[in-house]
C-alpha cells in the first residue's frame, strides 16, 4: 500500500523546538534583550576600547568565537541543512549544528525552516524578510529594510516546521541539538568569560572577555548575518539572473563567510560556493573545500561552468 503525505506527517515529532508554531509573549521579550544588550554593547565598544580594556586576550578570544558560530550559520544552517550543497559524514553534522547554534540565531530546525521559506517566496508575499514588503518609495523601502533587518522575528507566527523541514525532523541527531538550543546558548555565553578568566588569571580578564567575546561577538554577528535579509536584497550588483532582489555587496564578504554573494546564490541556491567570480572571496566555501580534502564531506555541489554562463546577464541575448 503506498505511503500518503499524511501518514509520513505523523511520523514526525510535533516539533523540533521548545517553542512550537507561535511565538508567545516570553520568546519575544527574551529575543527582544538578546537583540538589545549586545547591541548596547556595540555601541560602548569604542570608548570601552578607548579606556583600555580591550586585551590581546579579549581579541583571539572574540574572533574565535565569531569564527565558530560564522561558520556553523554558513557552512552549516546554509549551505548544508538549507540547501544540502553537501553531505557531510555524522560527526561533522552535528559539529556544524552545534556551531550554528553558538551564533544564537535560533535552533536549527526553526532556522532552515525560515530560509526555505524565504526562497521559496522571496522577494514576494509570503517572504518572511523580504525589504521590498511594504513598496518601492524611500519611505517604504526603508521601513521594510528596518523589517527585513530583525523586526521579522517578532511575528508572532512563526514558518511551520513540519511544512518546511521534514527532513530535519526525520533526522535524530538534528532534533535533539534544535531542542538543546538552550544548552548551546548558555555555553557560548559562558565560554569568552571562563576562557578569560582562565587566560589571565583575574575577574577583570572574564569581564572584558565577556563584553568583547560574547556581547560584542553576539551582536556583530546577528547584525552581520541579517544584514544579507536587508542590504543583499536592497543595494548592490545583480550579474546573475534571479527572480528577486537579490544581489552582491563587496564589503560584507569577509565579515559574512562570502555570503554576500548573495545574488548568484539565489540563482543557483545549492550551490556550495556563493562567490564565483574573480576576486570573490568566500571562506565558507573554501572551509567546505578542506572538509573535502579530509574526506570528511563529499558530493560538494562546486560551481558547474555551463550552469553560470547560461545565468549570467552579460551572456543574455540582446
Amino acid at each position: 500500500m503506498t505511503t500518503t503525505a499524511s501518514n509520513r506527517d505523523t511520523d514526525l515529532p510535533e516539533r523540533a523546538t521548545l517553542g512550537g508554531d507561535e511565538q508567545s509573549m516570553l520568546e519575544q521579550i527574551t529575543l527582544a534583550l538578546f537583540i538589545l544588550v549586545p547591541f548596547i554593547a556595540i555601541v560602548a565598544a569604542v570608548p570601552v576600547a578607548w579606556g583600555g580594556w580591550l586585551g590581546w586576550s579579549d581579541v583571539i578570544i572574540a574572533v574565535t568565537m565569531y569564527s565558530i558560530g560564522l561558520f556553523g550559520i554558513t557552512v552549516g544552517y546554509h549551505r548544508l541543512f538549507t540547501h544540502k550543497s553537501f553531505k557531510p559524514n555524522r560527526p561533522l553534522k552535528v559539529a556544524l549544528a552545534i556551531a550554528g547554534s553558538m551564533a544564537i540565531q535560533g535552533p536549527v530546525v526553526r532556522w532552515v525552516a525560515d530560509h526555505r521559506k524565504h526562497h521559496k517566496f522571496s522577494d514576494r508575499d509570503g517572504d518572511p524578510h523580504s525589504p521590498w514588503k511594504y513598496g518601492t518609495s524611500i519611505g517604504a523601502v526603508a521601513k521594510g529594510m528596518f523589517h527585513a533587518h530583525m523586526m521579522w522575528l517578532f511575528d508572532e507566527e512563526q514558518t511551520p516546521q513540519r511544512k518546511y523541514a521534514p527532513d530535519l525532523m526525520k533526522d535524530p541527531d538534528i532534533v535533539r541539538v534544535s531542542r538543546l538550543f538552550w544548552l548551546w546558548t548558555l555555553i557560548s555565553l559562558l565560554v569568552p568569560p571562563v576562557l578569560g578568566g582562565l587566560v589571565t588569571w583575574s575577574w577583570q580578564g572574564a569581564a572584558t572577555a565577556f563584553f568583547w567575546g560574547t556581547l560584542v561577538r553576539v551582536g556583530l554577528l546577528h547584525h552581520v548575518t541579517w544584514s544579507i535579509n536587508s542590504i543583499c536584497h536592497t543595494i548592490g550588483e545583480r550579474p546573475f539572473l534571479s527572480r528577486d532582489k537579490s544581489s552582491n555587496v563587496w564589503w560584507l564578504a569577509i565579515p559574512s563567510g562570502g555570503e554576500s554573494w548573495h545574488n548568484l546564490h539565489h540563482a543557483d541556491p545549492t550551490c556550495a560556493r556563493h562567490g564565483v567570480l574573480r576576486g570573490q572571496l568566500d571562506s565558507s566555501a573554501r572551509l567546505i573545500w578542506v572538509f573535502e580534502k579530509l574526506g570528511w564531506v563529499k558530493d560538494v555541489r562546486w560551481p558547474v561552468a555551463e550552469r553560470l554562463d547560461a545565468k549570467l546577464k552579460a551572456n543574455q541575448p540582446a
